[in-house]
């Protein structure tokens, strides 16, 4: 069994996923479409894709496509999502999943009210460091798990001005103030994703930008953002708490390592910096290094990521780490680029193997709305100057 889909937004991520969606054998044809017709066209010809539409509602209008792929700017997820399940077409969604509590409902009641397919392509869930945490969790090997941390790292200057401008055009300032905490699935969706728990409450605290250059200021900020960095702190269901950080303004080896993740329970923990990972119980330390290590599948200087800034490319390069399990993916894949540590490769696998099987992805609509909320309801909470809030929760995924 295969379908069809259509790429939304050709831009410097997406072309990656077009070419592993193209391979996989569980799909039938890729289209592609962007607000900007050219890079729609740049894209098709040089992957030997299927076609180009010349809108999105093109797309969804068609019956040559049963599935879209949404790699747009991060505040337009919500409403792309609904557009394309309510015209019946399963939808695979980059993070985050919206950026509002009722956008988030909106998704999952859309989903109940469909059927159809739904997934967000959170990296984080097959981060080695989430994988082999998960690996162990189910093993008991921590004991009882009790707190967590998950940070997402990333210096604007390490090749964010540039993806801005990329995407944002003569007014990128404006979005490039995209508030951190409405980013958050790299790092929530890092611990969750091995803590099957999710969090009830949280406080926050944002640090407000103080570089100057118009990026994260009030007045320019579409978002009225003026938060560079935040750490927030999550209560979880069943006891325990976990800590994230959001650092846009950080003296720290993005390009090495950008999302790192901690885990202590009461008979073990294991904790992850840039270039260095360790299991510790009341015996001793153990280097994981090596496990948790992904392997290159394409140079850096590839002539495929010339437009994409050099301090982004080791995202798209990353191959599998000893602790990914490969065995399920189609053989089709064993030589292809992957990244972020290895994950692009089981995301697509997850997405479409969900479609042709009709059975619930990994981060479907519910795992996603944990993923994601606890963001914006930390971003409230920043803006209130750490008030604990309660984060709603829409349940499990029907089984």
């Amino acid at each position: 069994m295969t379908f069809s889909i259509g790429i939304v937004g050709a831009g410097q991520f997406s072309g990656q996923f077009a070419t592993l969606f193209q391979a996989h054998p569980g799909v039938s044809a890729v289209y592609v479409t962007d607000l900007l017709p050219e890079r729609a066209e740049q894209l098709a010809a040089a992957q030997g894709l299927a076609g180009t539409f010349p809108s999105y509602q093109a797309m969804l209008e068609s019956e040559d496509v049963d599935a879209v792929a949404i790699f747009t700017q991060r505040w337009t997820h919500g409403p792309l999502v609904l557009q394309g399940l309510n015209a019946g077409k399963h939808v695979y969604s980059a993070v985050p999943m919206a950026i509002s509590t009722e956008e988030i409902a909106a998704i999952i009641d859309a989903v109940k009210a469909t059927g159809l397919t739904y997934m967000m392509g959170e990296t984080s869930e097959y981060n080695p460091a989430t994988v082999h945490a998960r690996n162990q969790i189910a093993e008991g090997a921590f004991g009882r798990l009790f707190y967590a941390e998950g940070d997402y790292v990333h210096d604007m200057d390490l090749g964010f001005y540039e993806a801005y401008q990329y995407s944002g055009g003569e007014n990128w300032k404006a979005t490039a103030s995209y508030p951190p905490l409405l980013y958050p699935t790299h790092a929530v969706g890092g611990v969750l994703g091995a803590w099957r728990t999710h969090a009830v409450s949280v406080s926050a605290i944002g640090v407000v930008d103080d570089r100057g250059d118009g990026v994260f200021d009030k007045e320019i900020s579409q978002f009225g953002n003026d938060f560079s960095n935040a750490t927030a702190l999550f209560e979880v269901a069943g006891g325990g708490s976990f800590r994230t950080n959001e650092f846009r303004r950080v003296g720290y080896p993005s390009h090495i390592r950008e999302s790192r993740f901690r885990f202590f329970g009461t008979e073990a923990s294991m904790e992850q910096l840039a270039t260095v990972a360790l299991w510790q119980d009341k015996q001793g330390v153990k280097d994981i290094s090596e496990l948790l290590e992904p392997k290159p599948t394409m140079a850096p200087d590839d002539p495929s990521l010339q437009h994409i800034a050099p301090e982004l490319r080791a995202a798209f390069t990353s191959g599998s780490a000893p602790v990914h399990d490969r065995a399920r993916l189609p053989r089709e894949f064993d030589n292809l680029h992957n990244g972020h540590e290895g994950s692009h490769h089981f995301l697509v696998d997850d997405f479409v193997t969900a479609v042709n099987t009709r059975t619930l992805p990994s981060v479907n609509a519910w795992v996603a709305a944990r993923y994601t909320l606890p963001g914006i309801i930390a971003h409230e909470s920043a803006r209130q100057g750490g008030v604990r809030l309660e984060i709603p929760d829409f349940g499990d995924a029907p089984q």
